[in-house]
């Protein structure tokens, strides 16, 4: 069971977060809490696995509550502004809850809070928020009620969709659909990316066969190479290439 406390200074959403949790069978409520200066007081004689936790409330806001724990839980940060996504990113959040969210979308953070802690534990290292990913090896991406942190090693290609993004992930069966260009995306993603076609980058090491024009990704999944993006794939291509 993964013990955790929920905090939130709102009744209402108090109560939702609560009631969500019920509803997991992996997850055990320590604790509600109607401020971070009450969770902060629980936490000096109980230890906890997670914590969901809202990030703008009077006295001492989410975001600096978790900054102040020596050795903080994982966390899932609830709110109902986007801004705050940076920040979340800054202490390692394991996800971020955009308000109003339902049961599917906190059925999949609390997936993530057991994923982690289950890799954590097959490494044979301590459970944190501060000691997952490195952040450089992450993005968050808004898609529709949720903003997600992604590892960028775990993404197969993105696809653009009009004014929209789908963002594969070797991890998950469907895409992230986000609000976001292409160009913004290229200009983040490593150089272990690179832009084959106007509505595709690829991540070159999750390429199985290049056959033509086109890149295999797996049985399923052919990626056209544009006219374009010929050249520069192709120098790519000579470097890596071993034979006559």
């Amino acid at each position: 069971m993964i013990r955790c406390i929920a905090i939130d200074d709102e009744p209402l959403a108090l109560q939702q977060i609560v009631a969500y949790i019920g509803k997991v069978p992996f997850l055990e409520l320590a604790a509600q809490c109607q401020s971070a200066l009450e969770a902060r007081e629980f936490l000096e004689h109980d230890t906890v696995d997670a914590i969901f936790c809202d990030i703008n409330m009077p006295d001492l806001n989410g975001m600096d509550f978790v900054k102040s724990l020596a050795v903080p839980p994982l966390v899932v940060f609830t709110t109902a502004y986007s801004e705050y996504a940076v920040e979340g990113f800054r202490v390692n959040a394991v996800d971020y809850l955009l308000k109003p969210f339902g049961l599917q979308d906190f059925q999949r953070a609390a997936n993530r809070l057991k994923e982690r802690i289950e890799n954590s534990a097959g490494n044979g290292t301590v459970v944190s928020g501060s000691a997952a990913d490195t952040p450089d090896d992450t993005i968050f991406l808004k898609t529709e009620y949720r903003i997600v942190k992604v590892s960028i090693s775990d993404i197969r290609y993105v696809e653009a969709m009009s004014e929209y993004l789908k963002v594969w992930l070797s991890s998950e069966p469907k895409p992230i659909i986000t609000l976001l260009s292409m160009k913004k995306m290229e200009e983040r993603l490593p150089s272990t990316f690179m832009r084959i076609h106007r509505s595709y980058i690829v991540n070159l090491t999750k390429i199985q066969e290049v056959n033509k024009n086109r890149i295999i990704m797996d049985s399923d999944t052919y990626l056209p190479i544009g006219d374009l993006y010929k050249e520069a794939f192709q120098a790519y291509l000579d470097t890596k290439f071993l034979g006559k």
